[in-house]
């Protein structure tokens, strides 16, 4: 079996901590998640199981060491455009709207695993129909389910019906979440959104 991918949040702030930890679980449903208060609370953990660092600008300063020998997975969280340029780290601006945060993450993603559009192993068993697929594209397009009916010529009960499929097959709920999968798998690009 594939070893599931494990991020860290480490964030004093308990609100952004809990915010990001829900938008990485939409984006990312088969990975765990996990929320460290303190640096201290990382290293009493096994720190280097994870996958990804997303660390508040405060400790990943504190610990800069530490970060920096895993710089390809440390991810800055920054309050906006106030803090000096990061050479080589990625950074990630925590004041953005859902969309937006979503849209950064994925971007991250692509630069980060080199791969464009390509299939998840992981999500090959979440195999949506060639209906379920327009409905995602147009979704992705921020139609709404009468637009999504009157485009594809069918009942808006029908598009409904769609979308509960897709949210149960996909296990994600959220139009960025949905945005995310359907650029990650190739079915919309990523600067058309």
């Amino acid at each position: 079996m594939k070893h599931l991918p494990e991020i860290a949040i480490i964030d004093p702030n308990t609100l952004s901590g809990m915010g990001l930890q829900t938008l990485l679980e939409e984006i990312i449903p088969m990975a765990t998640i996990r929320v460290f208060h303190s640096f201290g609370e990382l290293v009493d953990d096994t720190p280097d199981m994870y996958a990804h660092y997303f660390v508040s600008a405060q400790i990943y300063f504190e610990h800069t060491a530490f970060f920096l020998e895993r710089r390809p997975r440390a991810i800055v969280l920054t309050g906006g455009d106030n803090l000096p340029q990061l050479t080589g780290v990625p950074t990630l601006n925590i004041y953005q709207d859902e969309k937006a945060l979503a849209k950064s993450i994925l971007h991250m993603h692509k630069r980060g695993h080199g791969h464009h559009g390509s299939k998840h192993p992981q999500q090959v068993d979440h195999i949506l129909s060639a209906r379920e697929i327009e409905v995602l594209v147009l979704i992705t397009k921020g139609l709404i389910n009468k637009e999504i009916a009157d485009k594809l010529n069918i009942s808006l009960t029908t598009v409904i019906s769609h979308r509960k499929n897709i949210t149960e097959k996909l296990g994600i709920k959220s139009v960025p979440g949905l945005t995310i999968y359907a650029v990650m798998n190739g079915y919309v690009e990523a600067d058309s959104i």
